[in-house]
């Protein structure tokens, strides 16, 4: 009996401590390629507002921007669950890959026939990847 309250106690001390405890959800992870040199990124969004750029340290949204950010995954429902995939047009410079808890989507920056929040997204990595991670564009 005592062996296994010691174990149980043990379990408990790991989940809350050594094991990084509770981690906020992940709202969405943006991945942009593209022809040039600074095209390359990868976004992580969580919904506490924490940013991770290229796997980076972690760095906190303002309030709006998280609110932002929460918007654009709940838009993005439709076109995730659906696995949106549009083309790219000849000229194209950026592609996105976006996966949320509701699926897929790809689009390139000129495809055709974007619904909106794939405009809004693409303006929030921007903003992000230059004001927050302080990366070159």
């Amino acid at each position: 009996m005592r062996a296994a309250i010691a174990l149980c106690a043990l379990a408990a001390a790991l989940a809350s401590a050594g094991c990084g405890g509770v981690r906020a959800a992940d709202l969405f992870i943006v991945q942009r390629s593209g022809s040039t040199p600074q095209a390359r990124l990868t976004l992580l969004v969580n919904e506490e507002g924490v940013v991770r750029c290229n796997g980076g340290p972690p760095l906190r949204l303002s309030d709006p921007e998280i609110v932002r950010a929460r918007d654009i995954q709940e838009e993005l429902h439709d076109p995730a669950s659906k696995h949106l995939s549009l083309p790219a047009l000849p000229g194209s410079v950026l592609s996105y890959y976006v996966r949320d808890v509701d699926g897929t989507t790809r689009f390139s920056d000129n495809s055709p026939r974007q619904p909106a929040v794939l405009h809004q997204l693409a303006l929030f990595v921007l903003q992000t990847s230059q004001q927050l991670c302080h990366l070159p564009q």
